[in-house]
């Protein structure tokens, strides 16, 4: 299965798929010191939560998904040069909304978990 969303993501920034499947996605990225948040190399949980998203996109898919909202938990910090590894599942699928239950993991140590709910739309969003 190869990606249908999403196509112009920086792997850098957003990560690369690493698993893919219908209804499921794994994505990484080893983090950057341009994520730093201070000088000690505490990553912004930004970049974590991107690379989340990122995973709850490939898991649905689409080339028209969209985020409508997230519930996510961080539960452990991350440092620079860590790689962090989210997986996505789609866990619930009613018209065009999609629930979408996403973790990162750096090696065995959860730092985020969340629902995503996202969105297939007709066309793209900047459409109108």
């Amino acid at each position: 299965m190869t990606p249908n969303t999403h196509l112009g993501i920086d792997p850098r920034l957003c990560g690369e798929p690493v698993e893919l499947r219908p209804g499921f996605a794994s994505a990484r990225f080893t983090t950057l010191p341009e994520m730093a948040a201070d000088s000690r190399g505490l990553v912004h949980g930004g970049f974590v939560f991107g690379l989340a998203d990122y995973a709850a996109m490939l898991a649905v898919n689409d080339p028209h998904v969209v985020l409508g909202s997230a519930e996510t938990r961080f539960v452990a910090p991350v440092r620079v040069g860590e790689v962090v590894l989210a997986t996505a599942s789609v866990r619930e699928t009613k018209g065009k909304k999609r629930v979408v239950e996403v973790e990162a993991r750096v090696g065995d140590r959860l730092v985020l978990t969340g629902t995503l709910t996202t969105f297939v739309l007709d066309r793209h969003v900047l459409d109108g």
